[in-house]
């Protein structure tokens, strides 16, 4: 269900591309085409950027979605990574509804779980010779 829809959307989307480069592409020389490589890169970018929330926003009820957009004002690679095993899930076909706030949750939940976080570990010195510091007091 969700490949067919996707397919569709990169068609359409393809279709828009060819006829904005069609126009503005015959007209320039070697010296433009480093900046059509950028732009058609920026366009790839889009798309699939629109195609990934399309699938999103077909997959997630609105309180999810919201949830996974504040995630990811604080944390941009966890909001990445539950956003590709959502993506994941639904092409593959294990996504019968539309996914909770409570089953988000659980994802994240479970995405915490699958990633170890960096620990920082300070280690102090423990036997200072505080002989030093006690001849600063009898000044």
């Amino acid at each position: 269900m969700a490949d067919a829809e996707l397919e569709q959307i990169r068609k359409a989307r393809l279709e828009q591309l060819k006829a904005q480069g069609g126009g503005g592409g015959g007209g320039g020389g070697a010296a433009s085409s480093g900046g059509s490589r950028a732009d058609q890169a920026e366009q790839a970018k889009q798309q699939e950027s629109e195609a990934r929330q399309s699938i999103l926003n077909q997959i997630l009820h609105p309180e999810a979605a919201d949830r996974l957009g504040r995630i990811r004002l604080v944390k941009e690679e966890r909001a990445t990574d539950v956003e590709n095993r959502l993506i994941m899930l639904a092409r593959t076909g294990q996504l019968r509804q539309k996914v909770t706030e409570a089953q988000l949750k659980e994802l994240l939940n479970a995405v915490a779980e699958t990633k170890e976080e960096e620990k920082i570990v300070v280690s102090r010195r423990k036997a200072w010779d505080d002989e030093e510091d006690d001849d600063l007091l009898d000044l």
